[in-house]
């Protein structure tokens, strides 16, 4: 039966934020989740579907990418398919040959989920492991700490802040409140919130957007950030802490955040926060730099 590549049009993205929440689980990999999806929608439906490819059998989406960027595609299976040499073997081909419209020629990387055999067949077909990345997680199940600080859930009408936040906590970061609306537009942020922390002054210094894939299902952090003048101080926990309490809220098995490993201040905040570090990962790479 073929297996069929496509990139959805705007229309087709609800049936793949659908998927993607069906086929988070705790019990298995971390992969491309819904609040990837989300995330990356602050470019607008449009440029997000053009950066969506779906793998379909029989009508059946069987495998999702999502080009984070031009040199970046970021998988998830069904679980259904993890093994499934023919699904395996059609998204390597796809993703190997440029003409297929991936990836381009040169230096390029795929992050897939560890154990799938489509994660085997890339390395068989000579690529690479790339930069290493630590996966930390949160059970749910029971109640988390207050983060001592006060933290809001953010709307419209203080999306300025939030937005604001971003190039703040990051170097080249090109958030603005317009993308902020864009964002919370987009199919997935139905089940996602924009916290915002501030200090005793009342000044903003911690953002975070926390995405749930539904109930009894693990959620996601993306992005957090802490302002360059406020580190040091335990916002990055807090911020974190409130993250967790908002998705348990939500009704969220577990808070997932997967982060470079070389950032050591990032796994310690995560970690100081109880979030425990899973077996490290590794993008596969292709080309020359």
């Amino acid at each position: 039966m073929t297996i069929a590549m496509d990139t959805p049009a705007v229309g087709g993205l609800a049936d793949v934020v659908r998927v993607l929440r069906q086929w988070q689980h705790d019990a298995g990999p971390v992969q491309l989740h819904p609040g990837d999806l989300g995330w990356f929608w602050r470019f607008g439906a449009r440029r997000t579907a053009a950066a969506t490819r779906t793998w379909s059998r029989a009508g059946e989406v069987v495998a999702v990418g999502l080009l984070d960027g031009p040199d970046l595609l970021r998988l998830a299976v069904a679980p259904s398919a993890w093994h499934d040499e023919r699904v395996a073997r059609q998204v390597v081909e796809d993703v190997s040959a440029p003409a297929r419209g991936v990836l381009p020629e040169g230096r390029v990387s795929v992050e897939t989920p560890t154990g799938t055999l489509v994660r085997e067949l890339f390395s068989q077909d000579g690529w690479v492991d790339g930069e290493p990345w630590t996966p930390l997680r949160r059970d749910l199940g029971a109640p988390v700490p207050d983060p001592g600080v006060r933290v809001e859930v953010i709307g419209p009408d203080r999306a300025h802040e939030w937005a604001a936040l971003l190039p703040a906590s990051f170097d080249r970061s090109t958030f603005t409140v317009q993308r902020w609306h864009a964002m919370a537009a987009g199919l997935p942020y139905a089940d996602a919130r924009c916290l915002l922390a501030r200090d005793e002054r009342g000044d903003p210094v911690a953002a975070v957007a926390v995405w749930s894939a539904g109930e009894g299902r693990p959620g996601v952090i993306e992005p957090l950030g802490v302002h360059r003048t406020h580190r040091r101080l335990g916002h990055g926990r807090a911020i974190t802490l409130a993250a967790a309490r908002a998705l348990r809220q939500a009704g969220s098995s577990s808070v997932i955040v997967c982060c470079p490993s070389a950032n050591v201040a990032a796994v310690a905040t995560y970690r100081s926060a109880g979030l425990a570090p899973g077996p490290k990962r590794r993008d596969l790479c292709r080309g020359t730099a």
